[in-house]
């Protein structure tokens, strides 16, 4: 679908972040809403047949094309596509924008028990390379180390929670 086909079918409020159809057809009315949550909260749509995140399709309004990289969420809510909380982002970029995960049971992220050496360990992973970040006797010295190497790499991406 190109730019000019998308502004056809789809009207975009930059406001509210909401996509709604313009044109109808037996299964919507104009005026309704596009797409629906994934698990993840995510808006996907079906465009020529192929299931699109609606963010990437809000990009292609806005811009005139499609994004070539991630669409990252800065507030990190998957279902608030307002263009002004939407950025282009590297795959590892968008995971460092991530919440830590539910599995996390230090309570920071980047921060584990390191239990042959009885201390918390600090690593992160970017662009597909582990670093580990040492050993420390808490659990906030550990983060800090995380952190400080998350602003390093990830910039403006890098979350602490």
């Amino acid at each position: 679908m190109d730019t000019s086909e998308a502004r056809r079918l789809f009207k975009y409020n930059p406001e509210t972040g909401d996509l709604t159809h313009i044109v109808g057809n037996k299964k919507r009315r104009p005026g309704s809403m596009v797409g629906w949550p994934s698990t993840r909260g995510v808006l996907n749509c079906v465009l020529d047949g192929k299931t699109c995140k609606v963010h990437r399709l809000i990009w292609l309004i806005v811009y005139g094309e499609w994004p070539l990289l991630d669409i990252d969420h800065i507030n990190r809510n998957p279902s608030d596509n307002r263009i002004a909380n939407l950025r282009l982002a590297t795959d590892s970029q968008n995971l460092g924008n991530m919440c830590k995960p539910c599995t996390n049971k230090s309570g920071k992220k980047g921060v584990s028990w390191h239990a042959i050496g009885k201390k918390w360990q600090a690593h992160i992973r970017v662009d597909g390379t582990n670093f580990y970040l040492g050993l420390f006797d808490t659990v906030d010295e550990a983060h800090a180390a995380y952190m400080a190497k998350a602003i390093e790499c990830r910039g403006e991406f890098a979350r602490a929670e």
